[in-house]
């Protein structure tokens, strides 16, 4: 079948959080715009299969915690009774509003949102696999690559099996299982064991490492393994899956790891979140110029432009941190410089948000980043269980952390663990942005009583002086 020819000022291959961004951006600036994803509308995994799916899902948990927690209270609610079937209704009418409300706003800008999967031909050409049949080959003058990434697959795991899940499957929420294991204690599976383990599920957590979310301090660690321990039917570390067999009545997993007295154990099904990979595969870059590096990723340069120079790439594609948020930031610096502004990619941080219970962001660089690169430090906490606002909402099991430049004050980094950690985390990202000091944010007048309170006392900790709390000296 001969595919039908089309031109197009800028291609932008893939419409999650860093493709339709730089699409809407590149139009409202003046180009004409093609969108290629095989979605219906613009959102990408991110929107139909992963950040708004899961939040929606971790709200559920959040709110069945909250009703077992008031009991502490004096108020009763009595067991949960989940209905399955609304809850995944309510949660794919969360997506589909946000998505079609993406749609609406591509047709108005005048994006051409072709549906389909995309591979460069050449440098100027990409064929298109339409999702409704036949081909579309689109010739253009730049292209913005914005694959994203998908899971990452165990070797010695069937995955075509209906009981090996990845995290698309785990947010279809087809069913609760009785006894479900999770491989991998990183955000995304500590997430979802937090969403299982509300609705019913008797969940375990193995981490091969040492830690589980090994990016994060361990101190801010800490209240959420602890808490995770309450909830869950058993949090591993140091611990891996060396074989699963399927059988009658289960998975037989056999784990291995330290003071493991069964390490035979059955599960219903086995849910892998052992990290990401990027789609820089099988979608013809060796038609090109572009150069990849020993994971995968895409090689850019501070503009977003690879080593063909009309062609950007952008997102989880190209490398660490994979986030939305920084995604989106990309796709803005590349729409830019394809419409002739002087832009660049050159944050000075990226926040990371974790939404378990309790929620634990961070943004800038950690305590043990600074012990591990020789970077001179030091430390202004401030426990929650000083705070009167998280004292209120029976949430003391928090954690505000600034990690301040002894020389001259300014904040290199700042972690939270607590309540609506992700929330707070926004004005962490703007000290450091702004270059603020920890005298600056003393010095701000923080609203009472509230949890971002937290954040001025902890800089009140560091000149020595909190009226709530008296740390002890190190």
């Amino acid at each position: 079948m001969n595919a039908t020819k089309t031109t197009t000022q800028l291609l932008v291959l893939g419409g999650g959080p860093g493709g339709y961004p730089a699409a809407f951006l590149a139009a409202d600036l003046g180009l004409e715009v093609t969108l290629v994803d095989a979605k219906p509308n613009p959102g990408g995994i991110c929107l139909f299969e992963g950040c708004i799916p899961s939040k929606t899902l971790l709200h559920v948990a959040k709110l069945i915690h909250e009703a077992a927690q008031a009991e502490k209270m004096g108020v009763t609610f009595g067991p949960p009774s989940v209905d399955l079937d609304k809850l995944r209704y309510f949660k794919n009418g969360v997506v589909g509003k946000l998505t079609g409300g993406l749609g609406v706003l591509k047709s108005k800008r005048k994006v051409n949102f072709v549906r389909g999967r995309g591979i460069i031909q050449s440098p100027h050409t990409v064929e298109v696999d339409l999702q409704e049949g036949g081909k579309q080959l689109i010739e253009f003058e730049h292209l913005i690559i914005a694959t994203g990434s998908s899971p990452t697959r165990l070797p010695f795991l069937d995955h075509s099996s209906p009981h090996i899940w990845d995290s698309t499957n785990a947010l279809e929420l087809r069913e609760v299982p009785r006894r479900l294991l999770i491989i991998g204690g990183g955000y995304i599976g500590m997430e979802m064991g937090t969403v299982y383990a509300a609705l019913g599920s008797e969940v375990t957590v193995v981490e091969a490492l040492g830690s589980i979310i090994a990016a994060a301090d361990p101190d801010l660690v800490a209240p959420v393994a602890d808490r995770a321990r309450h909830i869950f039917h058993e949090l591993r570390v140091d611990t891996k899956v060396v074989e699963v067999v399927q059988q009658a009545d289960g998975l037989h997993v056999r784990l291995l790891g330290l003071d493991i007295e069964n390490p035979q154990r059955v599960y219903d099904k086995i849910l892998v979140c052992v990290g990401r990979q990027p789609n820089s595969k099988n979608i013809g870059l060796e038609n090109t110029s572009v150069q990849v590096d020993a994971r995968g990723f895409i090689v850019t340069d501070h503009q977003r432009r690879t080593a063909e120079p009309h062609i950007f790439a952008i997102g989880d594609v190209t490398g660490e941190p994979m986030l939305a948020h920084k995604a989106t930031y990309e796709g803005r610096v590349a729409a830019e410089v394809l419409a002739g502004k002087p832009s660049a990619y050159d944050p000075k941080c990226i926040p990371a948000v974790v939404f378990t219970d309790p929620e634990l962001a961070w943004v800038g660089i950690t305590e043990t980043e600074a012990l591990n690169r020789n970077i001179p430090f030091k430390i202004a906490a401030f426990p929650w269980s000083a705070a009167g606002r998280a004292t209120s909402l029976d949430r003391n099991d928090g954690l505000t952390k600034m990690i301040v430049d002894p020389n001259d004050e300014v904040i290199l980094g700042i972690g939270i663990v607590g309540v609506g950690a992700g929330e707070l985390i926004a004005e962490g990202a703007l000290a450091i942005e702004m270059g603020c000091t920890v005298t600056d944010l003393k010095m701000t007048v923080h609203a009472h009583p509230t949890l971002s309170e937290t954040v001025m006392e902890s800089a009140e900790v560091y000149h020595g002086h909190s009226a709530h709390y008296m740390p002890r000296k190190r």
